[in-house]
């Protein structure tokens, strides 16, 4: 305990404090009402005495008086007389001591129930001295003339004032609690959303992606199949690579190209397939001159893939038309990843 002239006293101490001064106060009243009490039982048994003898009645004997009490009490009798607060007072602050008490024990129940974590352990409210209070407010009410009730009623009030501070305090602590938890479980919420679209958006754009693809492989087909049937110079003797080259350069002028063209085929076909119609790659599957994949795709040029240099020659002119534009377009996408 601090023993500087500054300390604070603590409240059970002020209550200590007034308790005390509310019995020296009801001191003198008990005081008074033992001597009236006395008074009566004594008046009482004088009443109640038997006749003297009639012998003795001729006896002159002094008169006995007894005291008077007409006086003005000393004022250390007066000074602790009882002060009485009015009934309507009493009544308020023992039902509002009910509610305190019941609302302190609503709140402990509530944040219970709700699991959270309201800053504290101990999440009770003390209603101890509260209910002390109460008692001696109803016993002292009982004696309103004897006993000081305004004293019994403001040491309620000020146990009610207690209580529901603390009661207060705690549901702050319980409502910030719940708030805090509804707003970690919104963000989880807005993450989920956003995890899911997130999803669903990479899911369409695979999508979007595979059927694009399909069109172009579609597209690239039917480019190849509109070309093979166009008027094109094909290869109709010899199956060597210089036959197959002086084919190729004859369908050039069918797509718009020039012999600047024939050039980046030679050197992109040679890297292929050495220009080999029967070319094959056992680890892919490609297939041909151009070395389609899988090889059955020069099916849409003639039924001859296999066999013809030119169906080969032109199902490939078709397919780099139809994705890089020109030969020199499709060797230059060769030589930097290392397929066209």
């Amino acid at each position: 305990m601090p023993t500087d002239s500054t300390y604070t006293p603590t409240r059970r101490s002020i209550r200590s404090t007034r308790t005390e001064e509310r019995r020296l106060r009801r001191r003198p009243v008990l005081v008074l009402s033992t001597m009236t009490t006395a008074f009566v039982i004594a008046a009482s048994a004088t009443a109640m005495a038997p006749a003297p003898q009639a012998a003795q009645a001729e006896t002159p004997t002094p008169a006995i008086a007894l005291a008077s009490f007409s006086r003005t009490l000393p004022e250390s009798l007066t000074d602790g007389v009882a002060t009485s607060a009015p009934e309507s007072r009493i009544r308020a602050a023992l039902e509002k001591a009910q509610t305190s008490v019941a609302a302190s024990k609503d709140v402990t129940a509530d944040i219970k129930a709700s699991k959270l974590d309201v800053g504290t352990k101990d999440t009770t409210v003390p209603t101890d001295d509260l209910s002390n209070a109460v008692d001696e407010l109803e016993t002292v009410a009982g004696l309103p003339l004897l006993l000081d009730t305004r004293d019994a009623t403001e040491a309620v009030e000020a146990e009610i004032a207690s209580v529901d501070e603390q009661t207060s305090a705690l549901r702050g602590r319980l409502d910030a609690a719940v708030a805090k938890e509804k707003e970690r479980q919104a963000e989880e919420k807005r993450k989920a959303e956003a995890a899911a679209k997130a999803k669903a958006e990479a899911e369409a754009e695979k999508k979007a992606a595979e059927e694009a693809a399909a069109a172009e492989a579609n597209s690239s087909s039917s480019s190849s199949s509109s070309n093979a049937s166009a008027p094109v110079a094909r290869a109709a003797s010899g199956t060597s690579a210089a036959a197959a080259q002086e084919t190729a350069r004859g369908m050039l002028g069918g797509y718009g190209w020039g012999d600047d063209q024939f050039g980046c085929l030679v050197s992109l076909w040679n890297k292929e397939s050495g220009w080999n119609y029967q070319a094959s790659n056992p680890s892919s599957g490609a297939y041909g001159i151009p070395q389609a994949l899988p090889g059955s795709k020069m099916g849409s040029a003639g039924s001859d893939w296999q066999t013809n240099p030119a169906t080969q020659i032109a199902w490939g002119l078709g397919y780099i038309d139809g994705r890089y534009g020109s030969p020199c377009g499709a060797w230059g996408h060769s030589q930097s990843v290392g397929w066209y």
